[in-house]
């Protein structure tokens, strides 16, 4: 079992940068691979980012690349989403969420067990 807190979001003004933290808890988490996700208001949830369980592999979604980057720490249990550049099509909740059984991570939401709370961005313009 893994629990998943999100932290970092908030009210910020285009061309920001934010840094939306990921805390995981369980002794095996080092073992998951994690993905980033996004919804906003009347949308559907979008993937956004994912890294393998050792940091080796990234993926991005088309819209993100080069503004956001996703890292882990594994000795801190924890995986990062670092935000540049901040549109306010970039306005919705941020998940987190991890799964044990695709190393290397997936685009798809429903391939990930575990799921945090979320964690609101708002961009204003």
């Amino acid at each position: 079992q893994v629990q998943l807190v999100e932290s970092g979001g908030g009210l910020v003004q285009a061309g920001d940068s934010l840094r939306l933290s990921c805390a995981a808890s369980g002794r095996t988490f080092s073992s998951y691979a994690v993905g980033w996700f996004r919804q906003a208001p009347g949308k559907a949830r979008e993937f956004v980012a994912s890294i393998k369980w050792n940091g080796a592999i990234t993926n991005y979604a088309d819209s993100v690349k080069g503004r956001f980057t996703i890292s882990r720490d594994n000795a801190k249990n924890t995986v990062y989403l670092q935000i540049n550049s901040l549109k306010p099509e970039d306005t919705a909740v941020y998940y987190c969420a991890a799964d044990r059984n695709r190393p290397w991570g997936s685009r798809n939401d429903y391939e990930y067990a575990y799921w945090g709370q979320g964690t609101q961005v708002t961009v204003s313009s």
